[in-house]
């Protein structure tokens, strides 16, 4: 806890007014997440619009990285965990006993928080997905285009037979960015992906961020509010409330809005308080 009144970040995209009303690709109904019989989230509703990018804030334990592992099915490999509630993806419910969840995480890919190369070249990383998701075409093409998409190929272009751990790590970071658009996703989920990187490396992720959007949706959890005011569109602020007699953590959702809303005029004191540094 501070009683520092920090400034706030400042808002530096513009145009949020002028976007067309989009098409809605998640939309989250009275979602909670279990472990076993803890509530780890409560009651999320939301909606993502394509071709935003939409960032998920709020203090460390309130469950960000675990709603975004819901968009993809990834907390299904945690046993003992169960979503309630609804997670509509192009208005089919995600978790549909018919649907298939690698499909899922095929359509919805996920960069980590720390760069994550494979122990292979830098060819044979971004060249894994289309290769095991048997994507038809010219494999040398689909590499090129997804480094030239991650704004990496004139660093590696003559380079490709390296190991991808020879890279710098903010090199390695848009590397598994390649790796991942590179099985043509529709969507990609974003879980702190500057946290391990110097400012500079940040930069060129952020930019690349920007340039993604308009082919992707985007959903980026992170602890940087600087970050979030800076590249997206929409901002989640979710916090905690504390069950007194166990002592267990629920997150939950106080605030959604456009991103310049809620760095400037939030509805919830909670949100104010948080973004201002007096609280978190």
């Amino acid at each position: 806890m501070t009683d520092v009144h920090a400034p706030r970040p400042v808002v530096e995209h513009h145009g949020t007014d002028a976007e067309p009303t989009a098409e809605t690709v998640f939309l989250v109904e009275g979602m909670s997440f279990w472990y076993d019989d803890f509530r780890a989230l409560r009651d999320i509703e939301l909606d993502i619009d394509r071709n935003r990018i939409t960032a998920l804030i709020g203090p460390s334990g309130c469950g960000k990285s675990t709603f975004l592992r819901c968009l993809n099915r990834m907390n299904d490999l945690i046993p003992g965990t169960r979503v309630e509630g609804r997670i509509e993806y192009h208005g089919q419910d995600m978790y549909a006993s018919e649907v298939d969840p690698i499909e899922v995480r095929r359509r919805i890919g996920m960069v980590f928080q720390k760069p994550n190369p494979f122990p292979k070249s830098i060819f044979d990383n971004v060249a894994f997905g289309p290769r095991i998701n048997k994507i038809q075409g010219d494999i040398e093409a689909i590499v090129e285009e997804a480094l030239r998409r991650a704004a990496l190929w004139d660093e590696v272009k003559d380079k490709l037979k390296q190991s991808a751990f020879s890279l710098s790590g903010g090199q390695q970071q848009r590397l598994c960015i390649a790796r991942t658009i590179a099985v043509k996703p529709d969507v990609i989920l974003m879980d702190e992906p500057c946290s391990a990187l110097d400012p500079i490396a940040t930069i060129r992720i952020e930019e690349l961020m920007g340039e993604l959007k308009q082919d992707y949706t985007i959903v980026i959890v992170t602890h940087n509010m600087q970050q979030a005011a800076r590249v997206s569109n929409r901002t989640a602020f979710l916090t905690t409330e504390v069950n007194e007699e166990t002592g267990q953590r629920t997150g939950m959702l106080v605030e959604y809005d456009r991103t310049d809303r809620i760095f400037t005029s939030p509805r919830d004191q909670r949100t104010d308080d948080y973004i201002t540094g007096r609280f978190g």
